[in-house]
């Protein structure tokens, strides 16, 4: 297929190469062009404004945070304006259920289709094609996703023909990770202080209790301490969590945990973390332990 691809950061590089790879005629923007290169180098063209990357078939977005999407999408030039009508619009942005339904209904006044698919899984999973994507919209729409959806993770998972259920799901599996990355941290705090070796404390609950991915991947974050470079950083966790606390105030849903991990994210961006990886918030168990 032809499609465009917006947002190149290091998941988005990851994908858009993967779709290369795949055989898709690929055109990729990045407000720095820069970042372009490798993916021009292996194929794909660069496009000079979004404009010139909705000319095809499908555009993808993968962008940090509402505002990006809102400014790529919605803008003068942006890709309403400029997608063909019965073109596809591939949002795997995290972005709010409420911009979704915006995107969605800006969408259908325009004569194009959109599919949310955001995705679970860090830049390393992107680039081996390892990632499992949450998708939602209607359903010939996703029909024309899934070529493009399979060649960039292991499996798609459809939530419904509603675009923002994907975007719910995305934000509440990232809460779940805060949790389980939260707790890891105040036991290691605990194991540590009392002596025992975290190293071998992760391996026995990785290894037996808690196998899943999500465990052994930062579980051995936080026992090695590697928090840098950032694979997704503090300020994108703060987001999300942000993001999941306003989904769930418009539901009144109470998520006391999410409040919880909510200051542990200011605290530690307040503490010079910005630029750390999100499982730093770890740390903070161990700060208020005396370690």
């Amino acid at each position: 297929m032809k499609i465009g691809f917006i947002g190149l950061g290091n998941m988005g590089a990851a994908i858009a190469g993967n779709l290369v790879k795949a055989g898709h005629d690929v055109t990729v923007y990045n407000r720095t062009a820069a970042k372009a290169e490798p993916l021009v180098a292996q194929g794909a063209h660069a496009a000079a404004t979004i404009k010139d990357a909705c000319r095809g078939e499908a555009v993808f977005t993968m962008l940090a945070d509402d505002h990006a999407v809102e400014e790529a999408a919605l803008g003068p030039e942006g890709i309403v304006a400029s997608l063909p009508k019965g073109a596809l619009h591939i949002s795997s942005s995290t972005i709010s259920v409420a911009l979704s339904e915006r995107l969605t209904a800006a969408h259908a006044k325009a004569g194009q289709r959109f599919v949310a698919a955001p995705v679970f899984g860090r830049p390393e999973a992107a680039a081996a094609k390892m990632l499992f994507v949450a998708a939602a919209g209607p359903a010939d729409a996703i029909k024309t996703a899934q070529p493009l959806l399979d060649a960039i993770g292991q499996k798609m998972f459809v939530l419904g023909e509603k675009p923002s259920s994907a975007n719910l799901v995305k934000l509440s599996g990232n809460f779940l990770i805060a949790v389980v990355i939260e707790s890891i941290g105040e036991a290691v705090a605990l194991v540590t202080k009392g002596g025992v070796d975290r190293h071998a404390y992760i391996d026995l609950l990785t290894s037996t209790l808690f196998s899943a991915p999500v465990y052994k991947v930062y579980g051995n974050l936080i026992a090695n301490e590697k928090f840098s470079p950032a694979g997704f950083a503090a300020p994108l966790g703060a987001k999300d969590i942000r993001l999941a606390l306003q989904a769930a105030e418009s539901l009144r849903v109470p998520l006391p945990l999410a409040s919880l991990l909510r200051d542990r994210f200011l605290r530690l961006m307040a503490e010079g973390g910005e630029n750390l990886d999100w499982s730093a918030i770890s740390t903070l168990a161990a700060r208020d332990a005396g370690l």
